[in-house]
């Protein structure tokens, strides 16, 4: 990233400025701005998290929030209630309280004399929800939102559940919030409250995990903050980004097919990061972009932001197979709008181990064909990576070929020509299971003439949702049903020589959860088939080789490493008692803060447990400490939560300690049953 400085407004930040709400809490809040705002009034754009401004986002704010501000900006950064210097307690996401909170600060910023009374919003990941959830809600000021890495669908399409299946990821976040939920506030920012703040948050957390867990279903829980529901209420342009490694693969395209606003779309290559942060490379100039949008959007210049394909998307070139890449081979590729002209579907029968040739999309494959038969064991998936990825530590998919061996495998003639798709293959399936509850995962794999199989997109389905995530039912054993499975979009390219590999497995632990009992299921071929989105080779990219700069910001903020990081992830299986364990330990090790003289460290280890091919084996579990330290302040935070289960329920049993030097002033336990629903 190349550091800039001389930039066309010269800028001042007030590290803490108090927000009311209209119950009295009040939200801490950053604000970069132009010098010359005080005679001449600017937009203002809000980012809105929960993951405290003053030390853990510091460094990533110093990078991007001065550098808009520079560029004629007033750059907010708050705290969500209950979080970092900010009142009040966190008690779950995306909640209607979270929301009327974010409309207030967007009236206050509004009013503030430094503001020309335009606001915009952006983010990513929980700030891109919260920009996309409140545009939603049309407060007047909001002229436009800029966001990354999000989803319009939070039980389709979250780290909770995948097409009806639990996730790993749902007890993962839960962990990550439970820690940073119960954090303290800053002494030297908002004085002697401070240890009255954090015994309210202490006292008043409890594990999200739980509530995650007691809505299983889609239902008014989840409905609430899903866009999807109105695509209508959303009534401002729309600037929207995401990476083909990050969990968040599906939304882009969701949001051109379905809004009626001026938008824009690109997906990169990327895990769960900032376009100009983005791992795996190449990153982009993504700051420069947002300039150009709220130029356009805020100040109304006439820049063609507008302008060329309304999404750009990196196309992806044949890698082998790792669990980390510094960068992505490929090429940019643009699409004039979305559903693209450029897509065709192709549809391919799946015959005895084979991807047929492809068929008409409308074509109605035959009833007949044999069925063939596979019940995987619980390993398959050992190898999966993570839901989203963050690309540290290093947690990519790995060769598949582990995996393929339990697993019903199809594959196609190599290549003669290259091919390549964008969008969101899927698979239809003619089958039957012999359990009542049970899962399918598709993956989809770029395999090479050495044997090596990458893997390039996945989907899974809990086949009691097959119908409906809302009204689940259970299969009747021996029947033959109907299901569609569709992947996560993706952009790849298949080179003259590979073999694209559809794979079908039972089980896909621990990236999801398993069902009760494993099932062996039967699929009819001929008359099951996957579709693949097929870019032609020859159409045009529509693009430049090179449209965006190099990937720029502002000098990161001076910080020491005290103590140095950890990262592991590794995978164990003792062959005596068959005990297998993912074992996951992302450690950012001390940092120093040199300007407010802070140290803070963040260790958070996970671990998947099972036993053979026992599905009741399962278990996940998720430990967290936080720890700030100043002077003679030293503060500590240390969660558990793990989950289990048998045939019927789910269980957890958690812990919250806090401590003040090596004192423990606060201790709870959670020992919880939840009830599986066809799950």
């Amino acid at each position: 990233m190349r550091y800039v400085t001389n930039l066309p407004y010269e800028t001042k930040e007030e590290e803490h400025v108090t927000i009311p709400m209209s119950d009295g809490v009040r939200l801490s809040a950053h604000i970069w701005r132009p010098t010359s705002s005080d005679q001449e009034p600017v937009p203002a754009v809000l980012e809105y998290i929960p993951y405290r401004k003053r030390d853990l986002t510091a460094v990533r704010d110093s990078i991007h929030h001065p550098y808009l501000a520079g560029h004629g900006y007033a750059c907010v950064r708050v705290d969500l209630r209950g979080t970092g210097d900010s009142e009040g307690v966190l008690r779950d996401e995306y909640l209607e309280r979270e929301q009327a909170d974010a409309e207030e600060v967007l009236a206050w910023l509004a009013e503030q004399p430094w503001c020309d009374g335009g606001t915009g919003m952006m983010g990513i990941s929980w700030g891109a929800f919260a920009a996309l959830q409140v545009a939603a809600r049309r407060p007047p000021s909001l002229k436009a939102i800029a966001i990354a890495s999000f989803t319009d669908d939070r039980h389709a399409d979250d780290m909770h559940y995948m097409g009806g299946a639990l996730l790993s990821d749902n007890l993962a976040e839960a962990g990550t919030m439970f820690a940073y939920g119960t954090c303290p506030p800053d002494p030297s920012v908002v004085g002697e409250r401070w240890r009255e703040m954090w015994h309210e948050r202490l006292e008043n957390t409890e594990p999200w995990v739980l509530e995650w867990l007691r809505h299983q279903r889609r239902d008014d829980y989840w409905r609430h903050a899903s866009v999807c529901e109105d695509y209508t209420s959303v009534q401002c342009p729309v600037l929207a980004s995401s990476g083909w490694a990050d969990g968040y693969s599906n939304a882009v395209t969701r949001l051109l097919g379905n809004l009626d606003v001026p938008r824009k779309g690109l997906i990169g290559p990327w895990s769960h990061k900032f376009p100009h942060l983005g791992e795996p490379g190449p990153a982009i100039g993504y700051l420069q972009e947002l300039v150009r949008w709220w130029d356009h959007w805020l100040k109304g210049v006439d820049n063609g932001v507008m302008d060329g394909p309304m999404l750009l998307a990196w196309m992806q070139d044949s890698v082998p197979p790792s669990t980390s890449y510094e960068e992505r081979p490929g090429r940019w590729v643009g699409e004039p709008h979305w559903p693209s002209p450029h897509i065709r579907p192709e549809t391919h029968p799946l015959t005895r181990h084979t991807i047929g040739p492809a068929q008409d999309a409308t074509a109605v494959p035959s009833e007949g064909g044999a069925a063939m038969t596979v019940r995987s064991p619980l390993s398959v998936g050992q190898f999966a990576g993570k839901w989203a990825s963050y690309n540290a530590p290093p947690d990519l998919p790995y060769d598949q070929r582990e995996e393929d061996g339990g697993s019903l495998v199809f594959d196609s003639e190599p290549l003669t020509e290259p091919v390549e798709i964008l969008g969101s293959p899927s698979v239809e399936l003619d089958l039957s299971v012999s359990e009542p509850v049970a899962l399918v995962a598709a993956r989809l794999s770029d395999v090479s003439p050495d044997g090596a199989a990458t893997r390039v997109s996945y989907g899974i389905l809990n086949l009691t949702r097959r119908d409906s995530t809302e009204s689940p039912e259970p299969l009747e054993p021996g029947r033959r049903y109907r299901a569609t499975i569709p992947l996560n979009g993706v952009a790849q390219a298949f080179p003259p020589g590979h073999r694209i590999r559809l794979s079908l497995s039972t089980s896909y632990w621990p990236l999801a959860w398993p069902a009760p009992k494993p099932a062996l299921l039967s699929v009819h071929e001929h008359s099951s088939t996957l579709t693949l989105p097929v870019r032609p080779v020859e159409e045009p990219d529509e693009v430049p080789s090179s449209p965006f700069g190099e990937p720029e910001g502002t000098p990161p903020l001076a910080m020491t490493q005290v103590t140095p990081p950890e990262e592991r992830w590794e995978v164990k299986r003792d062959l005596i008692d068959y005990r297998s364990e993912l074992d996951i330990v992302k450690d950012r090790g001390t940092v120093r803060f040199e300007d407010i003289g802070l140290e803070a460290g963040r260790r958070a280890r996970e671990r998947y447990t099972a036993v053979a091919d026992d599905f009741t084996s399962v278990g996940g579990e998720t430990t967290w400490t936080m720890r700030f330290r100043r002077d003679d302040w030293d503060v500590r935070v240390v969660t558990h939560t793990r989950l289990t289960c048998d045939e019927t329920d789910f269980f957890v049993d958690a812990t919250l300690d806090a401590y003040e030097a090596d004192r423990r002033v606060f201790s709870r336990t959670w020992n919880e049953k939840v009830a599986r629903d066809l799950l």
